[in-house]
This record gives C-alpha cells, structure tokens and sequence, in this order.
C-alpha cells in the first residue's frame, strides 16, 4: 500500500509522525489484535484531527459492523479492495463522504495481483505468493478473512523478484497465508518446490528464507530436492499449535505428534546447522494440566530455537469458540510463561554452541554503533563498529564472516569490524574492508 501512494506522489512518514491519511492495516487473529486495531484507529485521530482514517485488512473482512460504530474512520475497505486504496483515499477528498467497500472473498478464486514491485527500505523483501487458507483449524478465523487458496501466478513473482535483485537486495522471504498450498489451484502441476527452484536460479538473490510453513509440507522427496538449492535458509519455521495428539485432534490440525517427530528428524537429516521455531497456543478448550505436561515434555524433547507462546484466545464464529471446557485465564498465563522460560533456555543453549565459530551475516541496520544481521539460520548477530564515521563503508546489506565471541539469550555478539575510510585514488574510490586484526588477518 505505501508503494501504491509513493508512485502518486505521496510521502510516507513514520507512523508517530503527524500524517493527513492514516492506513490502519487490521489484523484479527485474536481478540488482542481486534482491540489493538480499534486503539490505533482511535489514537491516530489524536494526533491530527483533520486526518483521514483507513481501515483495512483482516478486522474489516470479518468486523465491518463493529468498525461502523468508531466515528473516527472515514473509510473501511475489505483486502481486495487495498489494491485501489489510492482511488479511494483521493474520491473521499473530493467528496468527504464517508464509505465501505469489502467484497466476499469466499468466492475468490483468483489470486489478486497488488502491485508491480515489493516495497521495502531493508535489506530483505517480503514476497507474497498467494493467499488464502483451506484447512479451518478449529480455533481459527483466519480462511473467513482471506477465503479460499489462490496462488500467484509464478511468472508474475519471478518477475517482481528479478526487479528486487537489480534493486542490490539479497534476501528475500516466502510468505502467505498458507504457503504449503501453493499450487493447489493449478491442479498440483506447478508446487512451491518448482517456485523455489526458479527462484533459486535468479542473479544477485543471495538467500531465500521460507515464512511458517505447514509442518506436512516437509517430505522426503520435498527435502530431496530443496537442499540442492544453495540459497535456502536453514531456518524452518512449523507451526506445530500443541504437543498433544488429543489437543491437536480438537484444533482439527490433520497431523500427530509422531508425524511432526519424523519431520524435524527429516530437517535434522538434511540440514546440520538448522534451526526450528514454532507457534504454540496454551489454554486451549479442554487441555487438561495433564495434557500441557504432554505438550511441555514434548517440546523439551524437540528443543526448538524459539517458540512464539500464544494464550487462546476465543473467535467469535469458530468451532473452538462453541466448545465447553474453556480454561481460566490465570492458568493460561501460568503455562504461557513456562513455555517462555522453556524456550529463553533452548535459545540461550543454541547460542552458546556458536561461540569461537565463525559465521556468515547478513547485516540489516546500524544503530548507536552496533551492527545488527542474521545469519542464514535466522540467528541474530550483534557486532560493534570501533570505526564508524561519516566516511566509512558501511556494511548495510553486505554478508560478512563474523567470529561469535559470546552468547546471550536472544542474540550472539560478534567480533567487532573495524571498517577504515573510502581512499580517493584518483579515477575512483577504492573501498577497503577491514575485518579483525589486521597483523592476522591481512588488509582486503
């Protein structure tokens, strides 16, 4: 949406900046979310009263009627209708009348093509490749805010990232709603793996990096030949929602604890430096305390990098919302911070194994003097610059060796790169790079 306005003119400014429109991207997957859209849709109103506010996103497919009682929107426009939000936005300033435009997008069965290039100001870009969700876990609005499966045509993806690499970046991240379903609705002759293989061959992309992805997506023969791509991450992220077969049963997840066991056994297999994260949902309907200690032994057996703890939360037209049995919200808290404290130590635990290694990061950004990047592991890397000033080269979007000198529990401190000033020689600057001790190291 801000590539759309940057191409008519418009300047984006930082969402606590004063504004004259306001795009509030809803989200729905929880109450939280609802709640926390309907804040900002009120709280940017204070920051310019003559402001014009936009709802859009998942809330509005869903909540159209609750979003109609906040005086403060002037328009409310359904995720098909993001692609035209510029028209919109310019008729409500010629005729300042208030409008909603969602379409049902449980008919759709064509993905919607947003925009010719991905916007982005970092060091990685987010390629969406279709949208959707046909699986109707138990507990999830999801598939009624976005509809049914619709993959992107891969020419038109391979094009935009053709685009990104000229633009120098080097990551780029798959994602979706669902993107182990990408394909379905070219009758399985075209799957994720061919895109990937495409995407693969694509000069100047350096890693591509798979969003959350459905654990049953990961097979023998898929694995067989995704590690034949150089450029994939090892980084895998499954969303796994609970370490019970019996919870899983009643979330309608379709896989067991004994199938999702083989399939990190699998990644293990073919990746050696990989790393897993994971969602998991605690207080669902009915888990038992005996079911959680199932789901707690079995994560401690996994040993996951990160696990991303989310206490249920009721959604209002899914099946889990109508079940009996709804856990107290203080048990929720109680297991959601042993899961934390759980995944805080695997994390601090990997870490560790890292330090007097080195690794290859991919720095992002730099600020107050620490270089930030990830390493093709999504592991976070921290390195501090003893020589960054105003005619230095900065290392912003470059991939760099860096030695792991110690290990905290969210990230690893590298060695520090000293990095000298741009020498003018004549017909051109030449760029040096110093890394380290130069005695050791040489200069490069």
């Amino acid at each position: 949406m801000a590539q759309k306005f940057l191409e008519k003119g418009y300047e984006v400014t930082e969402h606590t900046e004063i504004a004259d429109i306001y795009i509030i991207n809803t989200c729905t997957v929880t109450n939280m979310s609802d709640r926390k859209s309907r804040q900002m849709l009120r709280k940017v109103k204070e920051l310019n009263n003559e402001a014009i506010i936009v709802a859009c996103g998942c809330y509005v497919q869903v909540g159209e009627e609750e979003l109609k009682k906040i005086d403060e929107i002037d328009l409310i426009l359904g995720n098909n209708e993001k692609n035209n939000i510029v028209e919109y936005v310019e008729k409500y300033l010629e005729t300042h009348q208030k409008d909603t435009r969602i379409e049902d997008v449980m008919h759709q069965k064509e993905f919607v093509e947003f925009g010719d290039i991905t916007y982005t100001e970092k060091t990685r870009a987010v390629i969406k490749i279709q949208d959707g969700c046909d699986r109707f876990c138990s507990y999830c609005i999801i598939p009624y805010a976005r509809g049914r499966v619709r993959s992107r045509n891969p020419k038109n993806i391979v094009s935009e990232i053709n685009k990104i690499a000229q633009k120098g970046i080097k990551e780029v991240v798959i994602t979706g709603i669902h993107i182990a379903s990408y394909g379905k609705d070219f009758n399985n002759e075209y799957k994720l793996i061919d895109l990937l293989e495409e995407i693969n061959q694509i000069e100047g992309i350096e890693r591509i990096r798979l969003g959350s992805i459905e654990p049953l997506l990961i097979t023998e023969e898929f694995l067989s030949r995704l590690v034949k791509l150089e450029k994939i991450c090892e980084h895998f992220h499954l969303s796994l929602q609970s370490g019970c077969d019996a919870t899983l049963k009643r979330m309608n997840r379709r896989y067991t604890t004994s199938q999702f066991r083989n399939i990190v056994e699998l990644l293990r297999k073919y990746y050696k430096n990989v790393i897993l994260t994971t969602d998991i949902i605690v207080g669902f309907p009915q888990e038992s305390q005996e079911e959680f200690n199932t789901t707690y032994n079995f994560l401690k057996e996994i040993k996951f990098y990160k696990m991303h703890i989310f206490k249920y939360s009721p959604r209002k037209g899914t099946k889990a919302a109508q079940m009996s049995g709804q856990v107290d919200g203080k048990i929720k808290e109680e297991r959601s911070q042993k899961l934390i404290e759980l995944s805080n130590i695997n994390q601090k635990s990997y870490n560790e194994q890292y330090v007097g290694k080195k690794v290859e990061v991919l720095f992002e950004e730099q600020k107050n003097g620490i270089y930030k990047g990830h390493t093709k592991n999504y592991i976070l890397v921290h390195c501090k610059s003893i020589n960054d000033t105003k005619n230095s080269k900065r290392i912003e979007n470059e991939i760099i060796s860096v030695k792991c000198i110690k290990a905290c529990e969210e990230y690893l401190i590298g060695d520090v790169p000293s990095i000298p000033k741009i020498r003018d020689i004549g017909d051109g600057p030449l760029e040096i790079y110093h890394f380290g001790d130069a005695s050791k190291n040489g200069i490069y």
